[in-house]
């Protein structure tokens, strides 16, 4: 049986040039998976305020991350992580695509569809769910194999936040580091706001189902439910206590964005006596803008200013060995080498 594995991540600009982070940003705030307002409202927010002025602020980010040799760390990180997996997948073809800009779904299941593969597994590489990361994808994808007349068996794989395998592989990129050293360990996670969360339910909120405490049925589709899940699973692999870590939110657009943010913790540690932090993002499956230059420039920058000493990164799972076998688990392709 013929298989094609399709990971999917997130998307990067063609370069950090103003207009191709123009073309960037308008097609994903253009997403109503993203931005959930009434449609004629997000296309002037969208074409005439945010990208025209947020394009250049973001260009100039861009170009602090970018590689003159690899690029985008995003997409070079997921190539890698490809190639990785073809070779530890010689009977199946392994491709990827980006929700955003290149390489598109739409080119990369063209591409796919031409070989008429038996089975086509499609795996986001967002480990926790949600409508503007996953739900996106899946309606893009939707989309795309809607137009054709003849569709493969897919199988959909819409999170993995408590894979054991993940889970390991985040704890092997931790060794690096000597837990005790540090006065506070932060899971800092790419925030969402308050109400795609709160859209999950049908007859409550967010905040009421006690998504902090544990998986339950209702919330096991609850971004801030499945972040907090990965969270005690990591810790409790470090033997963390409660009092060593904390969960908080990155990258808001407002302040009704899941909270606590990260910014504004690590603000006020120093004044704890907490000067020494290692910060997580296990949202992340591969460093990034929001990682690279959020968490390892700007965060480390308000945190020493505010007093604090050390804050250090533990780098994502980019293209790692144990990060290639959990997805190999993840995908149930484990007996397809």
């Amino acid at each position: 049986m013929k298989k094609t594995l399709l990971l999917i991540n997130l998307g990067t600009p063609d370069s950090p040039s103003y207009l191709h982070v123009f073309k960037y940003l308008r097609q994903f705030l253009s997403d109503e998976k993203v931005l959930d307002i009434n449609p004629i409202l997000r296309f002037l927010l969208v074409n005439f305020i945010i990208c025209p002025f947020r394009s250049f602020s973001s260009a100039k980010i861009y170009k602090k991350v970018w590689s003159e040799r690899y690029g985008s760390p995003l997409l070079y990180n997921t190539e890698q992580l490809t190639q990785v997996l073809q070779k530890k997948l010689p009977n199946v073809s392994v491709k990827f695509a980006m929700r955003y800009q290149s390489p598109s779904i739409k080119s990369v299941l063209d591409d796919i569809l031409s070989d008429n593969p038996d089975e086509l597994i499609v795996l986001p590489l967002f480990p926790h769910y949600a409508a503007a990361t996953t739900g996106s994808v899946y309606k893009e994808v939707s989309r795309c194999l809607g137009e054709k007349w003849v569709i493969p068996n897919v199988t959909f794989i819409n999170q993995f936040y408590d894979n054991p395998l993940f889970i390991n592989a985040w704890v092997d990129k931790a060794k690096k580091f000597d837990m005790a050293s540090y006065d506070k360990i932060i899971f800092s996670y790419h925030g969402v706001p308050n109400s795609h969360v709160d859209n999950v339910y049908s007859d409550s909120l967010c905040s009421d189902n006690d998504c902090e405490l544990g998986i339950t049925n209702k919330n096991k589709y609850c971004y801030k439910a499945t972040v907090y899940e990965t969270t005690k699973l990591i810790a409790n692999k470090l033997n963390l206590d409660d009092s060593q870590y904390e969960v908080t939110f990155q990258s808001r657009l407002t302040n009704k964005w899941l909270d606590p943010f990260t910014d504004k913790v690590l603000k006020k540690l120093p004044s704890k006596n907490q000067k020494k932090v290692l910060v997580f993002s296990p949202a992340f499956t591969a460093d990034c803008l929001e990682t690279i230059i959020e968490i390892g420039d700007e965060y480390q920058e308000l945190f020493i200013d505010a007093g604090g000493e050390i804050l250090d990164y533990v780098p994502s799972l980019n293209f790692s060995d144990m990060w290639a076998e959990s997805l190999i688990d993840i995908a149930n392709l484990g007996d397809k080498r």
